[in-house]
């Protein structure tokens, strides 16, 4: 699967006095929910709807809750205008409660259903710099965006946006953009442009030569502030990758360059992007720093890895990606990518980022596949060995499993630079 954003939840108590057994909300809780509704709607005085919407949340906070607010209709169209109401409307609560519903895949149909322009709803206000909410709007997303139908949904929103601007531009603006909503950081917005991505409407958006929008995420690799960013422009960067194939107008009778040696030549340069999170403090010989892009030489004694594992596992994934044809995997090669992935691979404490790490370095010191076969990404395997492999990833899947459990018995610091045991 092309996705891989965070969920995205928010704070959420049980609702006081209204579960029943094993969870289950009883009929006087689901009674009492459906007498909410009058306190939802405009108009209603502010202590009101503040009091109605943090019941409303509350119940987000429990599977039966959400189920049972999802099978009310009015409620949920409640909900969605409160949360995009203006102030002084309590729409911070609507908003939480409407994250928590998002974040349960199976409450995307009825939350659609009930409020057919929830996305274009939500993107209005999370790509408003005033609003003070923005960054429960476009958590909301993030969460519905994970599922194709939402997904598709929110892109017909983003195509249908004002004339001058095109939506997805607003967005990546949005993100780029320092205290672009002075009130609310728009962390999510990683998540929902990393989502977004897995349409190939959205990938040609992102690819345009002409826009320089790859170029502008490449430096929110190393985004200090924020895991959700950083894994939202990483993951966004990692199904870029998938794209080889370049189908613009080209101005010569050539073969139009593809999109790998784009991104690995000089008007991106993507690949010091992508390693630097992997890199440590390590000691290269002189030979070996020459080979290294500069902005991997001589690097600090104090530099640090990017600390989640999902990301750094989404890195190595985009440079594979990457050598899925040979001149791409020349030019890895030739920036001594193998130098950072070794020395990581010493370090990574996590079993299945290093069998990911793994693969990446025998595609890099391994033979060149034969002739009719450079370009990975469209070889056709055989379904045996097919079958074959999906068994071997099971094995692996199983002994990272074994060491996850082995770590969390008896836990041990991992020093920066050493090398596991």
């Amino acid at each position: 699967m092309r996705g891989g954003s965070g969920e995205a939840a928010a704070d959420a108590g049980a609702p006081a006095g209204g579960l029943g057994t094993e969870g289950s909300l009883s009929p006087e809780a689901a009674a009492e929910a459906a007498k909410l509704l009058p306190f939802l709607a405009p108009g209603v005085r502010a202590d009101l709807q503040e009091a109605a919407a943090g019941h409303v949340l509350a119940l987000t906070g429990s599977g039966p809750g959400r189920t049972l607010l999802a099978g009310q209709a009015a409620l949920l169209r409640a909900l969605v205008e409160l949360a995009a109401a203006p102030a002084p409307a309590p729409a911070r609560d609507a908003a939480r409660a409407l994250v928590n519903l998002a974040a349960d895949p199976s409450l995307h149909e009825s939350l659609l259903a009930a409020a057919p322009g929830l996305p274009a709803r939500l993107l209005g206000r999370a790509l408003d710099p005033q609003w003070p909410w923005a960054e429960e709007a476009a958590a909301v997303l993030a969460n519905l965006s994970r599922e194709p139908a939402p997904c598709a949904s929110l892109m017909e929103a983003l195509t249908a946006a004002e004339p001058g601007e095109a939506g997805l531009e607003r967005l990546v603006r949005a993100l780029c953009t320092p205290d672009y909503n002075a009130r609310a950081p728009l962390h999510y917005l990683g998540p929902v442009l990393s989502n977004l991505s897995q349409r190939p409407a959205a990938r040609a958006f992102l690819l345009d030569r002409d826009r320089c929008v790859v170029q502008r995420l490449l430096p929110l690799t190393q985004y200090p502030d924020s895991t959700v960013r950083r894994g939202g422009v990483v993951g966004t960067l990692r199904n870029c990758c998938f794209e080889h194939h370049w189908s613009g107008p080209h101005p010569c009778l050539l073969p139009p360059p593809g999109h790998h040696k784009w991104l690995l030549g000089p008007e991106v340069d993507i690949l010091p992007f992508l390693l630097l999170p992997l890199a440590g403090p390590e000691d290269f010989s002189e030979e070996e720093m020459e080979r290294l892009p500069v902005d991997l030489q001589y690097l600090p004694p104090d530099k640090q890895r990017e600390p989640d594992a999902d990301i750094r596992k989404m890195l190595i994934e985009a440079i594979m990606l990457l050598t899925a044809t040979a001149p791409g995997r020349q030019q890895v090669r030739d920036q001594g990518a193998y130098l950072i992935l070794r020395e990581l691979h010493s370090w990574e404490p996590e079993s299945d980022v290093r069998g990911t790490c793994e693969k990446l370095i025998q595609v890099l010191i391994g033979d060149e596949p034969e002739r009719g076969m450079e370009n990975l990404l469209e070889v056709q395997v055989p379904e045996a060995v097919e079958r074959q492999l999906q068994e071997l990833d099971r094995q692996e899947q199983e002994q990272c499993l074994r060491e996850q459990q082995e770590r969390e018995l008896s836990p041990e610091p991992q020093a920066e630079g050493a090398a596991p045991t």
